[in-house]
């Protein structure tokens, strides 16, 4: 099958993707759009919003609805590394034997990963980047595809763990989810308060998966907008030639260089599930916020004139 069949079929099977995820999630479009474009790039998503605004349950619908094993780590205090990636145990006949932790499924829901500390936070670092884990000295790799979609909670303060920036940086995206409005909060009070449960249906399978994200990789982009896409990074750099002087005023350091590569691989699925061959620079900019707001440090300054990520990455764009 050609590339450009192929592009038309996921553009089908993605638009029938969010049809059944649909029938369980009202509203939140944007950040449905995000997670699954995270999906068909590889990437791993942090989603970021106050309790019920059913982040857990878009992730298990997601899950679903690709056919996907999914496993939900719930992130406690008390939480342990081994909790995560598994551990060996000692068997009847006096030999290690490594029993596999929740990390091996295609899906992982972090649930609540600020809850955690830093120590547990990071056993997922080199799932999340190498995708495999090492248990003394054993490589073992994990099963394909695997994504980390967590969620984290803004408002509770006490009890929590802010993420590392390394860590942070190894998220796609960080997706923020909004109340829902009016009609969409009376829509969800009718769907969740009568006794029939929505049923989705199986759109996409593993292998399949793994072949659109091939198949994402392969599309072409204008060096214009690589260029674009790298100099948008290279404006959060406070101090450097490109810097904007709203990022020099606010920010303490800027994005790295996996921002310009995360820039490129979410336009490029945005633009194929628009039915676009290539991407554009339009595609970079609605991707852009998402992208880059968890990869910035604003400094005190920013903190005190109430500056916030979007305001700075708007004036980028």
């Amino acid at each position: 099958m050609s590339d450009v069949k192929a592009a038309q079929r996921l553009v089908e099977k993605y638009n029938q993707l969010k049809s059944e995820i649909s029938k369980v999630i009202v509203g939140q479009h944007e950040a449905v759009d995000h997670v699954l474009l995270s999906i068909f790039v590889g990437g791993h998503s942090l989603l970021i919003g106050v309790p019920g605004l059913a982040k857990t349950l878009l992730v298990s619908t997601v899950a679903k609805t690709l056919g996907l094993d999914f496993k939900r780590i719930q992130f406690t205090p008390d939480l342990m590394p081994s909790d995560i990636v598994g551990s060996e145990i000692l068997d009847e006949n006096r030999k290690f034997q490594f029993i596999k932790g929740p990390v091996f499924a295609n899906v992982i829901l972090a649930d609540e990963i600020n809850r955690t500390p830093p120590k547990t936070q990071s056993a997922l670092l080199e799932a999340m980047q190498e995708k495999s884990v090492t248990i003394a000295g054993i490589n073992h790799p994990l099963s394909m595809p695997f994504f980390v979609l967590a969620t984290q909670n803004p408002i509770e303060q006490e009890g929590t763990y802010p993420l590392p920036e390394a860590q942070l940086d190894r998220f796609l995206f960080s997706i923020n989810l909004d109340y829902p409005s009016f009609a969409e909060e009376v829509d969800i009070v009718k769907s969740t308060t009568n006794d029939t449960v929505a049923q989705v249906n199986n759109v996409f399978s593993a292998d399949e998966i793994i072949e659109f994200q091939h198949l994402i990789r392969r599309i072409p982009v204008a060096d214009n907008v690589i260029e674009y896409a790298v100099n948008l990074v290279s404006k959060t750099r406070p101090n450097s030639p490109n810097a904007h002087e709203m990022v020099n005023k606010y920010i303490s350091w800027g994005a790295g260089p996996r921002a310009s590569q995360n820039l490129i691989l979410a336009a490029k699925a945005h633009a194929v599930m628009k039915g676009k061959l290539s991407p554009d620079k339009e595609d970079v900019k609605v991707v852009a916020y998402a992208v880059l707001h968890h990869r910035i440090v604003k400094n005190y300054k920013a903190e005190a004139e109430r500056v916030t990520e979007k305001m700075i990455v708007e004036a980028l764009l």
